[in-house]
Formats: structure tokens, C-alpha cells, sequence
């Protein structure tokens, strides 16, 4: 299984800094050339790898960390995403009109054509998400919502394998509008840090 993060800002250093903390290879790419953030991979780790968009849309998983409004770039990248599972991590502020009333994760799984859809890793900032899972003895929470009851439990397994532990809130309609913030309307996890104890 092969990994990609797209998007380098704070969420994709965040998510980087968990596939290197637990010797994961992953590409990270933005659409700059990779040499402009080549010192920021290796200083996170060695298992984290700088390529191009389209080098990185090869993976078989690809975590989608970028500003809301350039996903749409992103999806061009390929005209057929089948046999891809888009983990997507953004948040958006727009309100549920602009969404056509979808949630934002059901909308953005229509520009990625065949691709399976999870929300996850989104409910929780930048500066939490990057620090170690293992908190007091417990696991820092994830939550992944999905309309593929396959992908969603595949990412779930990545999850526990970056330490973190999943907890699975079901379809986008139902689930993905817990984790979800947009307008004026926040999801009732949105940004909650939660930590398990097995």
C-alpha cells in the first residue's frame, strides 16, 4: 500500500510528522516544484518523500490536505480516480448553500471520480494532530466517516497503525456532518481532542 499527503501546509507537516513518527514511507506534494520543500521533508524525517502531483496521485491512499478552495485543481490531476482512496482532511467555511446542502466531503467526492471517499483526521487542529497519539496512557481519537464501508475501515487500520484511535461515526450524511464545519454551522466533534483507553 502506498501513501501520499497532498498538500504541505500545517495539516500535512502534522500528518507527515505521524507516518514518519512511526517509519511509514509517504509522499507529500503541493503544486510547487518538490526541491522548494525538500529541506521541510527531510527535516521531519526520512520516510518522507517529495514529489511532484503527479508522481504523488500514483498511491493507492491519498490524504487530501489542502485549502478547500483547490481541491478542484487537485481532482484534474487524473481523469479517473477508481481504485483510490481519498482520505479528505480539509474544512470549509462555505456555507451549506454554496454546497449544493451536501455535506462538504460528499460534494468534494464528486470531482474524484471513482475514487472512495473518507472524511478523517479533520476534526482535530493542526497542533494537536501533530503531536504523539499516545497521550496518559490512552490513544488520541480519529474520526472517519465514509459511504464505503471497505475504505473506511482500510483507513481505520492505517489509523491504529499511526497510533491514533479510530472511531468510525458511519455515512457521510450522518456521521460527516459531526466532524464538518462550514458557514456558522460546526459539527459537534469539529475540533473536540478526545483520547481512548483501551
Amino acid at each position: 500500500m502506498s501513501y501520499a499527503i497532498i498538500g504541505f501546509g500545517k495539516i500535512g507537516h502534522a500528518l507527515a510528522r505521524a507516518f514518519a513518527g512511526n517509519d511509514i514511507e509517504v509522499s507529500v506534494a503541493t503544486t510547487r516544484d518538490p526541491a522548494s520543500f525538500a529541506s521541510d521533508a527531510a527535516a521531519i524525517g526520512p520516510t518522507i518523500i517529495p514529489k511532484t502531483l503527479a508522481e504523488a496521485v500514483k498511491a493507492d491512499v491519498i490524504f487530501l490536505a489542502v485549502r478547500f478552495e483547490s481541491y478542484a485543481e487537485v481532482a484534474k490531476a487524473l481523469p479517473n480516480w477508481s481504485g483510490k482512496t481519498i482520505v479528505d482532511v480539509m474544512n470549509t467555511f462555505s456555507p451549506p448553500e454554496e454546497l449544493d446542502g451536501l455535506p462538504s466531503s460528499a460534494f468534494v467526492a464528486n470531482a474524484f471520480t471513482g475514487a472512495r471517499l473518507v472524511k478523517g483526521f479533520n476534526h482535530l487542529a493542526a497542533a494537536v494532530l501533530g503531536q504523539d497519539p499516545a497521550v496518559q496512557g490512552g490513544r488520541r481519537v480519529v474520526f472517519l466517516a465514509s459511504d464505503d464501508d471497505g475504505a473506511a475501515a482500510e483507513i481505520g487500520a492505517l489509523a491504529e497503525n499511526l497510533g491514533f484511535a479510530p472511531i468510525q461515526l458511519g455515512g457521510l450524511s450522518e456521521g460527516g456532518l459531526l466532524v464538518h464545519a462550514r458557514g456558522n454551522n460546526w459539527g459537534r466533534l469539529i475540533f473536540k481532542d478526545l483520547i481512548t483507553f483501551d
